[in-house]
């Protein structure tokens, strides 16, 4: 293999000396390339290519005109009478042609309709990693919900010579039925007897069974890459030799598959066979800090998800592909001929590099049905601390105790909200992590305390490269009992480079590892720490200077003997939940944490945030950010966000403040940029550009109570927090591939001002037979209708849904801290048809008290003139209930805007706690003529009530 020279002289120049200034100094340019593998130099990946290849160029099977009989040519068979149903999961033994090598295939049938096949060898010559499951499934895998095998109906028959084996079930909503073809090998899920997901159709499934390893000579140059693989300067040896697996999974009657992230791509994924605009390269799951990585580029990012949606007019589906090993995934499209007209079909191919092969199908067929199935498996996002809601400025690095205090005070005096600060490695005593500078921060307490008085929180980044450094007692206490990644030989700790230069990585599939690093988070281990200070887990994918692809190598050693090749992808995950389990134990009772992680997996989302990395102040990135965003929703990963502004380089004025302007409605707001940026406080930038930031960050505080309520919906369906036109309106095929226009929740839709042009018009559809509204100037428009907007620096186009309700909190804070108490305004935007509903929660935002009962939540109803408040099914009247209505009894609705009222009251009646009053209504201050204000109503938000308009 050709050793490309400019990576050569940067491993014998930069990376062999100590990180230097000009590293740290780097603005954003491009991504060097050389640094990353082509397609051509993934060995496994370039395997099942050219396996696919040859069974392409295969005569296809004799029954190709039959449509139960898939159409590829696969070597791979059932063995006869080898299939059987086994309570809730069907059998099979299935072998290569020539191999002769009996592989396990199980479908096991779960009772949401959801269906899981695994294969790997019968007698495997070595175990195969299969851990990925224990660390990413509801209570490892051990609480999945199976099929009751009285619901299971398994019959075949013979067709064209083949036998063709049928289990079919149903459930609530649909039937469903598996259909397995015995020669050659496939499965097809059926929803009603309509084929919705085909695996192996294309004949593209392969497994590389585990083998002697051969005498050296033989292996010779090894151009397969089977027993090694050599990049750039560094040579995998491959101790278990080739054990991959590939397979083609196929959805039937749909254009359009969305997730897999996370990728600076498209939010309708690309093919990646250069068709109409795609790639010539596959979407690669492995997780990467990418310096300065490029825009519309399916290299692979910061954090994996190896979960697919597809969507089409009638049913939205999903694909869960549970690997941690690399992964690369083709997209292609086609048309078939189907029984009235061409049915279109998007095939994709799966391969990863080790493990199991183990994938969930889940049939959906509703966009609520899918993701019951998907957090069925994964568990939905818990409610996070409501300060997290909040404004967050960060900087690589604020400078010091007085700089962190005097950014806060800016903030007091320029009337600009925010809950947290953030400090970059800078804080720490020479990159030695739980550890102060006490040269810039003499007393990181007061400073927490100061800080906590205006209701501010604070964040420090940990990293997990541990310094090695004999008098650290970090390092010292890791390296005495062994907690560290071992190199490729298991005889001494893995050595590399980072910040800190020569580091050590924890390994966290050690449990024991795991809970000694989570235990540095206690105030004991981490001095000078408060309940107020919260953590950021960055550089976790894992990063490790002087590697290739500047991560550790796949042969080095983890926990069990297993290679990182098999755990990658699961590395930032764990050390993500090692510290939230370590920070939910630092105090009693216990306390939400809050953290925010680079790399993430499935899983993540349960222990806390990620954002979409080092971004730049381009334009470009931030039309990329809401696609991404949308991605990781899609995906599970629900509070996400991108740096506001961009970590490098310096935005303009107008870019910074559009910016805010479409941060605001990312599930996570932060802005964060990189220290050889110019300061960017908003502040700095003078009128109007400070008046219209301000104004934004409002409006993030203001609908603080619609966002939590969300994250509580969230919480217990997985329904997305911002999510894709699509899946609110499912049937409108021109919003299937919308990536700019975006929903908050169900009822409001954000169309952010994108370009630096500010006469270029924005075009905007109103979809559906409903009404919209300006969410400022209450403006209406009927839908369906496609408009165009053009508008100022000061304007942004968001809209409410006719037949929503909006709870907010009007009053302006420090931090949302200070809101607590605050009354409450209720927006009510009738439909078309004269009705709205809403829905309002509310807890502590901090404690786990709200699973004990401690909260309120709120159903608004209005239908016939009348506006109704009622208690949610989920409230239960308990000890804790009643203490938590008790301390929120003095909290008021203190307003309710009627928007888009046909006629005009002239009063209204209340009905509380069997009282009723009589309350004027205000027009004097409305935005519109069919507007109309309840003023000081004054009813407890905890209580029942109800308005009658008159």
């Amino acid at each position: 293999m050709i050793i490309k020279s400019p990576f050569r002289t940067r491993v014998n120049g930069l990376f062999c000396a100590a990180i230097s200034a000009v590293l740290l100094s780097q603005v954003a340019q491009a991504v060097k390339r050389d640094e990353f593998k082509t397609t051509e130099e993934i060995a496994f990946y370039r395997r099942h290519q050219a396996f696919a290849e040859t069974v392409l160029q295969a005569e296809p099977a004799s029954q190709e005109n039959s449509s139960e009989i898939p159409h590829g040519a696969s070597p791979y068979t059932v063995v006869g009478g080898s299939v059987h149903l086994d309570g809730h999961t069907l059998i099979a033994t299935v072998q290569h042609a020539s191999a002769k090598v009996p592989l396990r295939v199980e479908v096991i049938f779960l009772k949401n309709g959801t269906v899981r096949v695994r294969a790997q060898e019968e007698n495997p010559l070595l175990p195969r990693y299969d851990d990925t499951q224990k660390h990413v499934l509801r209570e490892e895998g051990n609480n999945l919900e199976y099929a009751s095998a009285n619901d299971l109906d398994h019959h075949y028959r013979i067709v064209n010579g083949v036998k063709v084996h049928t289990v079919r079930y149903t459930n609530d909503h649909s039937a469903f039925s598996v259909r397995i073809t015995e020669d050659p090998w496939s499965l097809t899920y059926l929803q009603n007897d309509k084929p919705i997901i085909e695996l192996n159709s294309k004949g593209f499934f392969h497994l590389e069974h585990l083998r002697p390893r051969p005498d050296p000579e033989a292996i010779g140059d090894d151009i397969s890459g089977e027993w090694k693989e050599t990049f750039l300067l560094f040579t995998d040896n491959k101790a278990r030799g080739p054990e991959s697996f590939g397979m083609d999974i196929n959805f039937i009657g749909f254009e359009h598959v969305y997730g897999i992230p996370e990728h600076a791509t498209s939010l309708s994924l690309k093919t990646t066979n250069k068709v109409n605009g795609g790639y010539d390269t596959p979407y690669r799951l492995w997780n990467l800090g990418v310096f300065e990585h490029e825009l519309d580029d399916p290299i692979p990012l910061y954090g994996s998800i190896p979960f697919m949606a597809a969507h089409n007019a009638d049913a939205t589906v999903g694909v869960f592909w549970l690997n941690a090993a690399e992964t690369l995934v083709d997209i292609a499209r086609e048309k078939r001929s189907g029984v009235d007209d061409d049915l279109s079909v998007v095939n994709t191919h799966w391969v990863s590099e080790a493990g199991v092969m183990d994938v969930f199908l889940m049939p959906g067929p509703s966009v609520a049905d899918l993701y019951r199935q998907y957090m069925s498996l994964i568990e939905p996002t818990p409610l996070p601390r409501e300060f997290a809601l909040g404004y967050h400025t960060c900087r690589w690095s604020y400078l010091d105790q007085e700089d962190v205090l005097t950014v806060s005070e800016k903030m007091h005096e320029h009337d600009i909200p925010y809950d947290v600060i953030w400090l970059d490695i800078d804080y720490t005593d020479g990159m030695r992590y739980f550890t102060w500078d006490y040269s810039k921060f003499p007393d990181p307490v007061a400073m927490q305390k100061q800080l906590a008085h205006d209701g501010h929180k604070l964040v420090t980044i940990i990293d997990p490269h541990v310094k090695r450094d004999s008098s650290y007692r970090v390092w010292k206490e890791g390296n005495e009992n062994g907690y560290f990644i071992k190199n490729n030989t298991n005889t001494r700790n893995y050595d590399g480079w980072c910040w800190p230069r020569e580091s050590n990585w924890v390994d966290y599939l050690n449990p024991e590892a795991s809970k000694w690093y989570g235990e540095q988070y206690h105030f004991d281990k981490y001095p000078d720490t408060t309940a107020d200070l919260f953590i950021w887990n960055d550089m976790n994918e894992p990063i490790t200077l002087r590697m290739p692809e500047s991560t550790a190598e796949k042969d080095v050693k983890h926990y069990g003997g297993w290679e990182h090749r098999h755990v990658h992808n699961l590395y930032g995950m764990l050390n993500h939940k090692s510290t939230f389990e370590g920070m939910l134990t630092r105090e009693s009772p216990r306390k939400r944490p809050f953290i925010l992680s680079r790399s993430y997996f499935a899983g993540s989302q349960r222990y806390g945030a990620i954002w979409t990395g080092d971004n730049t102040a381009d334009w470009g990135y931030m039309r990329a950010a809401t696609p991404m965003v949308l991605s990781n929703n899609i995906a599970g990963m629900h509070f996400s966000g991108a740096d506001v502004g961009g970590f490098f380089g310096d935005p303009k004025p107008e870019l910074l403040t559009r910016w805010y302007q479409l941060g605001i409605w990312h599930p996570f707001f932060r802005a964060h940029s990189h220290r050889y940026t110019k300061r960017r406080e908003p502040w700095l930038f003078g009128e109007p550009y400070l008046s219209i930031m301000r104004k934004a960050v409002y409006e993030r505080y203001r609908m603080i109570p619609y966002w939590y309520t969300l994250f509580r919906e969230a919480s217990l369906t997985g329904i997305p927090i911002v999510r894709p036109m699509w899946m609110e309106f499912p049937k409108d095929s021109d919003l299937f591939a919308e990536e700019n226009t975006f929903m908050v929740g169900s009822s409001i839709m954000v169309a952010p001002a994108l370009d630096s042009d500010l006469t270029k018009p924005i075009d905007v559809t109103f979809p559906s037979q409903e009404n919209w509204y300006n969410m400022y100037t209450h403006a209406s428009y009927l839908a369906p209708i496609k408009r165009r907007f053009v508008v100022d620096l000061a304007q942004t186009l968001v809209y409410v849904r006719g037949g929503s309700i909006i709870p907010t909190r009007e009053r302006q804070r420090r931090s949302s801290a200070f809101m607590k108490q605050d009354p409450f305004t209720l927006y009510v935007y009738v439909s078309r048809n004269g009705t709205a509903s809403g829905k309002l929660y509310i807890d502590d935002g901090e404690s786990y008290d709200y699973e004990k009962g401690a909260f309120i939540e709120r159903e608004f109803v209005y239908a016939e003139d009348k506006l109704i408040s009622r208690p949610s099914p989920l409230t239960v009247e308990s000890p804790e209930y009643r203490t938590f209505s008790d301390k929120m009894s003095k909290v008021r609705i203190e307003r309710i805007v009627m928007v888009g009222l046909i006629t005009q009251p002239t009063v209204a009646t209340i009905r509380e706690s069997d009282v009723e009053r009589e309350i004027s209504l205000d027009y004097g201050n409305c935005r519109t003529g069919s507007d109309c204000v309840v003023c000081n109503p004054a009813m407890c938000i905890g209580n029942d009530w109800e308005i009658t308009f008159n």
